[in-house]
């Protein structure tokens, strides 16, 4: 054997330990992050008595297996479920939509005082939600109230008599304020999104349709809105998920106890004095089932529009 060749078989086993330290290290990461989704699930289909005396993350035996606890987190959570889905949809769309065209505007059209705009959007990304609890509050149950039925029993007084009331204790009129909220909230993160991703559009295609003749509306219509596929992708997911888990905003604006989100159901379900693992960890599966599906249906286009394709 030359001393070529047995360079090239060190260099080669070196490849090899290299590779094998590499599938190592994923499947300690998969082990790391998928450990406790298995003991959820494994917890989720024991009894109270096989929890006390198994290990959290073993699976439950013979006499030790139920499914009430499923049973019971899904009775609980379907109706939240229903009304989650019914909010987060639109503000979804409202929001990645609305992002859309204001990047489009901050991007490919120039107009004077546009640095200015750019640095309120970014800025209202970084206000907590804590901070607009309250104004967000008066503004949804007293001062919107108060302006609409002024103005409706003003204009209209003749058909409501003067005594028509804003329906601010409506289920659906509150799960219709907290789409809204989440909506206008969801706005400065699309737009920063959009923006990013429409910088890296070729100026030229631009110009040429311009030179065209072609409206700036017909722009965004007809070139920019098809090459956004990815990024609306991004968006949705990512704005989807950031609705339909909030918690915080729904406590304020819902108090309707049917017309309470599936991330109110679950934490009344688990706010019991006595704790029952068993249901918590099947409401918390059940509860993350719409964003599972979102990003199992979806994480083609995800990883497209995150890498700019």
């Amino acid at each position: 054997m030359s001393i070529r060749d047995g360079g090239f078989i060190d260099e080669l086993r070196s490849t090899e330990n290299s590779r094998l330290g590499l599938y190592a290290l994923l499947l300690a990461g998969i082990v790391f992050y998928l450990f406790p989704v298995e003991t959820a699930v494994m917890t989720m289909f024991k009894t109270e008595s096989a929890f006390a005396r198994t290990l959290p993350f073993a699976p439950p035996g013979g006499d030790g297996f139920t499914l009430d606890a499923l049973a019971t987190a899904w009775n609980t959570l379907r109706p939240g479920l229903l009304n989650s889905l019914l909010m987060a949809i639109p503000a979804t769309i409202v929001s990645a939509l609305l992002g859309s065209m204001t990047a489009y505007g901050l991007t490919t059209i120039s107009w004077r005082g546009q640095v200015g705009v750019v640095v309120l959007i970014i800025a209202g990304i970084f206000i907590p939600y804590q901070a607009v609890l309250v104004p967000l509050a008066q503004f949804w149950f007293q001062v919107l109230p108060g302006l609409l039925n002024g103005f409706v029993n003003t204009v209209f007084g003749f058909i409501t008599g003067g005594n028509w009331q804003y329906p601010s204790r409506n289920g659906y009129v509150q799960l219709l304020q907290l789409s809204i909220t989440h909506a206008a909230y969801g706005i400065p993160i699309c737009t920063l999104l959009f923006r990013s991703y429409y910088q890296s559009i070729s100026d030229e295609m631009i110009e040429a349709a311009r030179l065209d003749g072609a409206s700036a509306f017909s722009i965004y219509r007809n070139i920019i809105l098809p090459l956004s596929l990815p990024m609306f992708a991004v968006t949705l997911i990512y704005q989807f998920t950031q609705v339909y888990n909030d918690l915080l905003f729904a406590l304020v604006l819902v108090n309707e106890p049917a017309s309470q989100v599936a991330t109110q159901r679950l934490a009344a379900l688990t706010g019991g004095v006595v704790q029952s693992f068993n249901t918590t960890m099947a409401g918390a599966i059940v509860a993350a089932l719409p964003t599972l599906l979102v990003y199992i249906m979806f994480g083609e286009q995800f990883a497209k529009g995150v890498a700019g394709e």
